[in-house]
């Protein structure tokens, strides 16, 4: 059972980064953009996890499906990959969002200029 949720979030970065690259809706549209917003996503809510645990609200769980693997006291590797994770199925939702909303704009002009 260990190293069990890391390997689901590697498995899920995977599947979001083929439909990504399927459509290119982030990383392989703009890859240095897509950079630079996941870093800034990623180093906000490290700050934030690190808040929460110098105030003692946030601790290591003691999983059987973590990897027991620490970046810093407390803040184990399996957090750095989900906020990672998070951050770039965020942006790829943003992008599927932007192609529905274009598509459906430009539906109802088309519409609309039909109906003149």
């Amino acid at each position: 059972m260990r190293w069990l949720y890391l390997a689901c979030l590697l498995v899920s970065v995977a599947g979001t980064a083929a439909v990504d690259r399927r459509w290119r809706l982030f990383a392989f549209a703009t890859p240095r953009r897509a950079a630079v917003t996941v870093a800034c996503g990623v180093v906000f809510f490290l700050l934030a996890d690190l808040a929460a645990i110098a105030l003692g609200f946030y601790g290591r769980g003691g999983g059987a499906a973590l990897s027991g693997i620490e970046v810093l006291p407390h803040l184990p590797i399996e957090e750095v990959v989900f906020v990672t994770f998070l951050c770039y199925l965020t942006m790829v939702l943003w992008g599927v969002a932007e192609r529905f909303g274009a598509r459906r704009s430009a539906r109802a002009r088309r519409e609309q200029e039909v109906g003149r």
